[in-house]
């Protein structure tokens, strides 16, 4: 911990980092708002389910494209531009008497314009702390933004149904808005400026660790979505035990993160953490009662923040410079797709076999991605000897004298 705190006295990073989470706030709380307002107005769960997708296409589509953008026109032009829109289309989800179809379009258009606040910081990490700080960094990122997940869900869901889905879609516009000018305003954010990137769109998933990046990210998340549906099946959305064993579990990933986020990764580092995840998961398919599946859960959760760690890490040290923000824009898309897998393949598995289906789904996932991580481990670089630090976009260029 006493790294830990080194890290947060060297200047501005406390501070970018409170203020991207707060800007990242909204993240845990609009898919939920959604459902539970569409639902609410229209009484069909269908029509509730249909512009969730089209919110979650959007936002899959966007990632790389608006995180490419801050290269081209700046960080906070592309910021400011994505968070009014994104402001906008969701206060329209909260006002407007709309059909369906129109409710979709603006769920499209929200997700579409979701601001790249992700991207844009993990992009300035790099040029705001010594490169032996940089892992140890992206590590208590992974875990503090456990906070999101933990806190977000059940401050939503206490204003939607306690007060009213209206009110819990213009408190998220009042987040974003407040969150999102708290970081566009940090000097960080206009300080640091991406140059363009000469490489074609996409071309930066040619990159090796950055594809196993993003296939990574795309199984850890489909592993936790599933769990999340599980729980839900498991305890029911009457009392508390359903959130409080989802808290255990994001509890231990931010145990996890603070724990193992000082050790150096090394090409196996991968494979260690998913197995960690992979082991818990198996365990909790045994029983369902809330103590086995806390302490399953909670195993499983000690190694996702350490694992996301090492996706942030190799991926800023695989790519230039002014290639890490369409990078972290690919990884997001992954998750993003992975969240709807595991959330589509649990449902089905609860629906044929009951809630244990679930988990067998998500310790499915978490194997297959220590299975990649082992077959694939020669694509992991080493990082114990050298810095996540990105690539120089500019290099020397030796000369004959």
């Amino acid at each position: 911990m006493a790294g830990y705190r080194d890290l947060l006295r060297t200047r501005g990073v406390a501070r970018i980092m409170t203020a991207q989470l707060a800007a990242r706030f909204p993240n845990g709380m609009t898919s939920l708002a959604v459902l539970l307002h569409v639902e609410r107005v229209t009484g069909s769960y269908a029509a509730a389910g249909l512009v969730l997708a089209a919110t979650s296409i959007g936002q899959a589509v966007a990632g790389p494209v608006t995180s490419r953008w801050m290269g081209r026109w700046g960080m906070r032009p592309v910021l400011i531009l994505t968070l009014a829109v994104c402001a906008l289309a969701i206060a329209g989800l909260a006002l407007l008497p709309l059909p369906v179809p129109g409710y979709m379009a603006l769920g499209l258009i929200a997700g579409l314009s979701t601001p790249p606040v992700q991207s844009a910081v993990r992009t300035i990490y790099p040029k705001m702390v010594t490169s032996r700080q940089l892992t140890p960094l992206f590590s208590l990122d992974a875990s503090l933004q456990e906070i999101i997940w933990i806190v977000a869900p059940v401050v939503i869901t206490f204003v939607a149904t306690q007060i009213g889905t209206l009110e819990a879609l213009l408190l998220i516009v009042a987040i974003l808005v407040g969150g999102g000018s708290w970081f566009i305003l940090s000097p960080e954010v206009g300080r640091v400026r991406i140059p363009r990137s000469r490489r074609g769109f996409g071309r930066v998933l040619l990159k090796a660790p950055v594809l196993l990046a993003t296939v990574a990210g795309f199984l850890l998340i489909a592993a936790c979505s599933a769990v999340e549906v599980g729980v839900v099946a498991t305890f029911g959305h009457s009392g508390a035990a359903a959130g409080l064993v989802l808290a255990v579990f994001s509890v231990g990933s931010l145990a996890g993160g603070l724990t193992f986020g000082h050790i150096p990764i090394g090409p196996w580092a991968m494979a260690r953490r998913l197995t960690i995840v992979a082991v818990g998961l198996a365990l909790a398919v045994f029983a369902l009662d809330v103590w086995w599946l806390g302490g399953t859960l909670f195993l499983a959760g000690i190694g996702i923040a350490p694992a996301l760690a090492v996706i942030f890490a190799i991926t800023s040290a695989s790519v230039r410079f002014s290639e890490t923000a369409e990078a972290y824009g690919w990884i997001g898309t992954g998750q993003l797709i992975g969240a709807a897998a595991g959330s589509a393949v649990a449902g089905f598995l609860i629906d044929g076999v009951g809630p244990q289906g679930a988990y067998v789904a998500a310790a499915g996932f978490a194997a297959v991605g220590v299975l990649v991580a082992v077959a694939c481990v020669r694509g992991f670089p080493d990082l114990r000897e050298r810095d996540a630090s990105p690539i120089p976009d500019t290099e020397p260029v030796s000369t004959i004298t």
